[in-house]
C-alpha cells in the first residue's frame, strides 16, 4: 500500500508540474508535442489535441516536449510561430517558471485544506520556565496555558514564537492558570539559541519552552487561505535556505536523501493520516517547486538564466557554452541523484529506519 501510495503522489506532483508548462506553452501558442509521465517505453498513450499524452515505465520525472525544445539538444532551433525558441525571452520565462508555480500553487491548496481539516500544531501551553528569564521574572510558570498577546489570540505555539521574536515592545500575555486569567506583562530579551541547521543565532525570547501537547487547530475559509499562503511562503523560504546551508557545508552532504527517503516518508504519512499525507505533498511539492529553479543547466531555472542573459544582452548564448553548460548540469544533477541512492542505501545499512 505505502509503494502505491508513494507512487500516486509522485505522479500528481510531476503531473501538476508538467501541466503548468504545458497551460503556459498552449497559451503562448507553442505546440507540445508530447506529454509524458516518467521516462522510458510508455504502458499507456493516447493522441489527443495534436499532443502524445503517454505514463512511461520509469515513473521518477516526466517531461513536456516542445517544438524547438528539447533538453538532450539545447541549441535545437525550429522555425514556425508555434517554436518555443521562436517565442520572446519572456514568454519562454513565463513558460519555465510556470511548472514551479504550479507546484506552489499545488501546495497552497493542500495547505489549505489542511487548514480545514484541522492542522496540528504545539500546544501554547509553557512546559518549563528558564532560571532569571524575562518570564520567570515576570510570574509566568509551567502548565500556564497562553491565550492572548496583546490582545491577539493564540491557537499555538507558533503563534506566540512569531510574535515574540518580531516584537519591539512589551509584551501583554492573558495567561489560564488554574481555571482563571491573569495578565502578565514582560519585556523580551535577546538571548542566545540555535537554529533548525544547528548554528548558534540570537534572537529575541522570553525563556519559555512548550509542553509536550499537540492540539488540532481548525480554521475558517478566510483564515485558512492565509495560513495556506503563509505555509506555502514559509515552506519555500525553508528549502531555500537549507539549499544555500548545503552549499556552505554547514548541512553536510549526507542529508541529502534520494527516492527511497521520499518513498518512505510518503509511506509513513500515509500510515499516520489524510492530514499528514496532505501536508508531506504540500512539503514535496514546494521542494520540486524550489530544486526545480535553482540555477543549475538542464533545470528550469537553468533556462531561465538562459532566457535573462538574452534578454538583457539582446542575444542568444553562445551555442558551444550553451552545450557544454547543459552537460554540466546533468552531470550535476545525476551526481545528486547517485548521492541520495547513496545516502538511501547507507541509512537503510546502518539501520537507521529500524
Amino acid at each position: 500500500m505505502g509503494l502505491i501510495t508513494f507512487l500516486l503522489v509522485l505522479s500528481l506532483l510531476i503531473f501538476i508540474h508538467e501541466l503548468g508548462h504545458f497551460l503556459a506553452a498552449r497559451y503562448f501558442g507553442v505546440t507540445v508535442h508530447k506529454f509524458s509521465i516518467g521516462f522510458g517505453k510508455p504502458i499507456y498513450k493516447k493522441y489527443y489535441k495534436g499532443t502524445l499524452w503517454q505514463v512511461a515505465t520509469i515513473p521518477l520525472g516526466g517531461y513536456v516536449q516542445m517544438k524547438g525544445q528539447d533538453d538532450m539538444h539545447p541549441t535545437l532551433q525550429d522555425s514556425g510561430s508555434d517554436s518555443y525558441n521562436q517565442k520572446k525571452p519572456w514568454q519562454r520565462i513565463v513558460i519555465l517558471f510556470a511548472g514551479p508555480f504550479a507546484n506552489f500553487f499545488l501546495a497552497a491548496i493542500l495547505f489549505f485544506f489542511i487548514a480545514i481539516l484541522g492542522s496540528n500544531n504545539i500546544s501554547p501551553t509553557i512546559g518549563t520556565v528558564l532560571e532569571n528569564s524575562p518570564a520567570q521574572k515576570a510570574g509566568l510558570m509551567a502548565d500556564d496555558v497562553i491565550l492572548k498577546i496583546n490582545d491577539k489570540d493564540i491557537k499555538s505555539w507558533d503563534d506566540l514564537s512569531k510574535i515574540i521574536k518580531k516584537s519591539n515592545e512589551p509584551l501583554r500575555f492573558i495567561v489560564l492558570r488554574e481555571n482563571k486569567q491573569r495578565a502578565i506583562t514582560l519585556y523580551p530579551q535577546m538571548m542566545d539559541s540555535k537554529n533548525m541547521f544547528g548554528e548558534d543565532i540570537r534572537q529575541k525570547m522570553i525563556g519559555i519552552s512548550p509542553a509536550p501537547k499537540i492540539i488540532t487547530v481548525e480554521h475558517s475559509p478566510l483564515e485558512a487561505i492565509a495560513f495556506a499562503y503563509e505555509k506555502t511562503i514559509e515552506s519555500s523560504k525553508m528549502i531555500f535556505l537549507g539549499v544555500q546551508k548545503l552549499i556552505q557545508g554547514i548541512v553536510p552532504s549526507s542529508e541529502i536523501g534520494g527516492v527511497i527517503t521520499i518513498g518512505k516518508v510518503i509511506s509513513d504519512a500515509s500510515e499516520v493520516g489524510l492530514v499528514a499525507l496532505l501536508g508531506i505533498t504540500a512539503l514535496i511539492s514546494v521542494n520540486l517547486g524550489v530544486l526545480n529553479l535553482l540555477p543549475i543547466p538542464a533545470l528550469d531555472g537553468g533556462h531561465i538564466m538562459f532566457n535573462l542573459y538574452e534578454m538583457i544582452t539582446r542575444k542568444k548564448p553562445n551555442e558551444k557554452v550553451l552545450l557544454n553548460l547543459t552537460i554540466g548540469g546533468w552531470v550535476i544533477l545525476i551526481f545528486l541523484m547517485g548521492l541520495g541512492l547513496y545516502n538511501d542505501i547507507n541509512r537503510i545499512l546502518n539501520g537507521w529506519w529500524g
